[in-house]
């Protein structure tokens, strides 16, 4: 049985992202637990509100997207692309410029050197 009604998106909860049963836990946070070692059970423990259910549904959410390559709700695939040399040049040159010299010297005075 698919535990996918559990995942949620609105735009009124974490900015969209999907989370779990319209509460402010993001599928994205709970498989960064898992990621860093974390057990269902811990993960559970420290989170009353979350049972292990939820979590197996972030993880069924994630094969999910993989799978499909885009996200649940979106059309679109979810796909890096490189970007062109004009275009990395043009975001370049579009950084707002600072002069580091002229930096060096007030932080130099500031600290008194």
């Amino acid at each position: 049985m698919s535990l996918l009604g559990r995942i949620t998106t609105d735009p009124a909860v974490c900015h969209g992202k999907p989370v779990v049963r319209g509460l402010r836990y993001p599928v994205e946070l709970l498989l960064s637990l898992l990621a860093s070692g974390m057990i269902a059970d811990e993960i559970v423990a420290d989170y009353p509100e979350l049972e292990t259910a939820d979590i197996l549904a972030a993880l069924e959410y994630a094969a999910a997207v993989v799978r499909r390559g885009t996200t649940i709700d979106e059309s679109r695939p979810v796909v890096r692309r490189r970007l062109t040399t004009e275009e990395l040049i043009q975001r370049y040159r579009s950084l707002p410029r600072v002069d580091a010299v002229a930096m060096r010297r007030e932080a130099d005075e500031f600290f008194g050197f």
